[in-house]
This record gives structure tokens, C-alpha cells and sequence, in this order.
């Protein structure tokens, strides 16, 4: 029974790589996948988010869009709003909604002779693989769930515990992207921190990966590093960067906040920001330059203009090139959502405010100092001008060629926020 249909994708990295993941499924069973724009397909797959309230809304209202543009179009909702909130897909466009943790009985049954209840997968890893991906740079997931429960998160319940892929099946799908073309991937997964596989810990997993493509792919192919936890952060995590000939020279750490008391409020007071401070300032040792951001959670409640002061003078300590800040989104069912002190919408977003404007001028002296490089390393996005540096820079090349390969590129200017570059002599 062919078909043809639409993939949407809301949220993170480890979303692309189910999509993906189902995509692929679906084209072995002779499905075509089409644009939407014009064309209506038999079915589209939405694969939502629930980090934020608006991440639901979003996913609600697209699927309403669905029904009124193409009415034709059966919608699988999945993801963590279908989790968090099955209630609110129950549209008649809607041909089923499954859970984050049942997503995997997409791959096993086809999408048109779906069964009537669905297996979850709580406590042992659910069965995605890859063999290549739909943008230029592939993500790599090593990772599902996460068993820290946050005051403020959700994804402990939509994805349920953490639990690892085995290490063997990781590298080989790694091997199977490089060899498809692809020279940049992403190492992704829900909470890094908690991968255990194998007998190793992440960075265990990371010196693997040295260790059986380091000789070979060094100069020609590179790694780039998804959220990682602050507490990872460790001497033996330093060392295994300062020894990685593949991995970006950038790491993105879910701080959320620089105040300790609002971290102890989130239920994070396993680091600080004055032991963050201490090991990025190790990282010169080994990068003389890199992009650091960050995820950064602003107007929690009881938040007080001196625990805002404190995540200024975070924000002005650490190097950041970038950061997303978000203001806070109550999550029913977290323990948040019943903390006193709640704040009013707009003093969240002022609170943010005030932290995205002191980001943004690093940002702009990040992109200024950028311009000083003799050299980079860029990654296009495949038949455009645009691409990422080796240090997350938005870059636009001259002359660009139609190519997977990371290629040698010289800065001429910048504009916007995107680094102007041509191919270096």
C-alpha cells in the first residue's frame, strides 16, 4: 500500500533523528515523501515537543492548519506533547496519537494498518537507527530519557529513564554517515550526562570514537557536541577533549541559571557556577579559541532582581559566543508548577530580556574577533551559499560549490550576524 507524506519536526536534535529514523522506515515500504506546498500528502507525522506550554500549542495548532489546508491528510501526532497531553489532539484529522515512549512501533507497523494499542518502551533503549539524514549535518543519538527530574521539566515523564545505545551500534552507524558523504555530526541525546554503555561513560564513549576514526578522518570529517550537563564538565571530560582530534572546538552546557539558590529551587545543585567558571577556564589550555552557549532559564519562580544580578555577572564571567534564554513555561504535573512566587509573564520576559541583551553584545564581539582568523573550517548546508564554522558561526561563502566536504575558507567581513567568507588561497 504506497503512499505519500509529510514529515514535521518540533523540538530538539534527538527529534530530527527519530524523524529520520521513520522516514527512512517508511520510504523502504515505497512511501514518497513530499513538500506539502501545493500537494497534499496521504499522511503527515508531526513529532512535537513539550519543553514549553507553547511547544503544545504549537503542535495543536499546526494539526487545526492540517485540517483546514489539506483535509485530505490523515496526522500521526507523536513526540512529547502527544505524552504530556494526548487531550489535545483529538481532532478528526487525527488518524493516531502516540506517545514519546511508543514512537518506536512506527518503525515495525505500516503508518495505514496501525494497531489499536501501542508497546511502550519505558526501560530499554528504543530501536532507532540511521543510515543518512535529510539536512547536510547528521545527528548522532546515543541517548534517550533521563532520570534526574528537574523542579521544571517534563521530558523525565514523556521519555521516560535514561538508558543507553550500545556503544558498537553507535559507532558503526557513525562510520555508515561518514562513509555516505556526510563531515559533520552531531552526538546527541536527552541527558549525556547519564549515558552509560559498555562500561563507559560519555567520554568513554568519546575516546572510542578517537580511537576508530581519529587516524582516519582527522582534517577530513569533525564531531560536534549537543547539550551537554554542567557536573560533565570534569577533569576527565577536559582531557578527553584536549585529546580529540574530531570534536568542534565548542560546547553548549545547560547552565539555566547563575543564581545557586534558584539552581537549589530547580533542583540543580550538583554544580555551581563558580566550578563552571573554573574548568571552562581550563579550556584555553587546549582551544585557544572556541564557541561556548548555553540554555539559560529566566523568571523562575521566586526569582528576585539580585538572583537576576547573579546570572548577569554568570553571564559577564563565562566566554559566551551565543546563548538561548528562555523565560519559564509552566509544565503541569512539575514540581515547579507548584512553587510560590510565581512570576507575571511580562517580568519572565523582562528578566530575559535583560540576559539576551548582555548575551548578544559577546555575540557581536565573538563574530568582530572571528574576522582576525586567518582561516576556518566551514560546513555547508548542501546547494546553498550558507553553512557553520568550526566554532558555530553562521557563515555565507563566495563562489560556494555544491559540496559535503569541509572546506578551507578565509573571513572577509560580516554582516548581520553571518561571517561573509571566500575559499582560502
Amino acid at each position: 500500500m504506497s503512499f505519500t507524506f509529510q514529515i514535521i519536526t518540533y523540538g530538539c536534535k534527538v527529534n530530527q533523528y527519530e524523524s529520520q529514523a521513520i522516514r527512512e522506515y517508511w520510504q523502504s515500504l515505497g512511501a514518497e515523501e513530499i513538500s506539502g506546498k501545493g500537494e497534499s500528502p496521504d499522511l503527515v507525522l508531526l513529532a512535537s515537543c513539550a519543553v514549553t506550554a507553547q511547544g503544545v500549542a504549537d503542535a495543536r495548532q499546526m494539526v487545526r492548519k492540517l485540517q483546514r489546508d489539506m483535509p485530505r491528510a490523515k496526522v500521526i501526532v507523536t513526540g512529547c506533547a502527544a505524552s504530556a497531553e494526548p487531550q489535545d489532539f483529538g481532532f478528526g484529522n487525527v488518524l493516531a496519537c502516540i506517545s514519546q515512549t511508543a514512537k518506536w512501533n512506527l518503525l515495525h507497523h505500516h503508518p495505514l494498518r496501525l494497531p489499536a494499542v501501542f508497546a511502550e518502551k519505558n526501560s530499554e533503549y528504543p530501536d532507532f537507527s540511521i543510515k543518512g539524514f535529510a539536512r547536510s549535518r547528521p545527528v548522532l543519538k546515543i541517548q534517550d530519557g533521563c532520570s534526574h527530574f528537574c523542579s521544571y521539566c517534563i521530558i523525565p515523564f514523556t521519555r521516560g529513564k535514561a538508558r543507553s545505545r550500545p556503544v558498537r551500534e553507535s559507532l558503526a552507524e557513525l562510520r555508515r554517515l561518514f562513509e555516505a558523504g556526510f563531515r559533520e555530526v552531531m552526538i546527541s541525546g536527552i541527558n549525556l550526562r547519564q549515558f552509560g554503555s559498555d562500561g563507559m561513560n560519555f567520554w568513554g564513549f568519546l575516546r572510542e570514537a578517537e580511537k576508530e576514526f581519529g587516524a582516519e578522518w582527522k582534517g577530513r570529517a569533525r564531531l560536534r557536541l549537543s547539550s551537554l550537563e554542567p557536573a560533565q564538565l570534569n577533569d576527565e571530560g577536559l582531557e578527553t577533549l584536549a585529546q580529540s582530534s574530531l570534536v568542534c572546538p565548542h560546547l553548549h552546557l545547560s547552565l539555566q541559571s547563575g543564581s545557586p539558590s534558584v539552581l537549589a529551587r530547580m533542583g540543580r545543585e550538583h554544580y555551581s557556577p563558580e566550578s563552571m567558571a573554573e574548568q571552562i577556564g581550563k579550556i584555553k589550555s587546549f582551544w585557544d579559541t572556541f564557541a561556548f552557549g548555553a540554555d539559560i532559564l529566566m523568571g523562575f519562580p521566586g526569582e528576585t532582581e539580585e538572583e537576576v544580578r547573579e546570572t548577569l555577572q554568570m553571564v559577564e564571567m563565562l566566554p559566551f559566543t551565543y546563548a538561548h534564554v528562555f523565560p519559564f513555561s509552566v509544565r503541569k504535573g512539575t514540581k515547579a508548577e507548584f512553587l510560590p512566587g510565581q512570576l507575571e509573564k511580562h517580568v519572565k520576559q523582562e528578566h530575559a530580556q535583560k540576559v539576551r541583551a548582555k548575551v548578544e553584545e559577546k555575540k557581536e564581539c565573538f563574530l568582530q574577533a572571528m574576522l582576525e582568523k586567518k582561516t576556518m573550517r566551514l560546513s555547508l548546508d548542501a546547494g546553498t551559499d550558507e553553512g557553520w564554522n568550526e566554532f558555530y558561526v553562521a557563515c555565507r561563502m563566495e563562489n560556494a560549490p555544491n559540496t559535503h566536504e569541509l572546506l578551507t575558507v578565509e573571513p572577509i567581513g560580516a554582516e548581520k550576524g553571518v561571517l561573509r567568507v571566500r575559499c582560502a588561497e
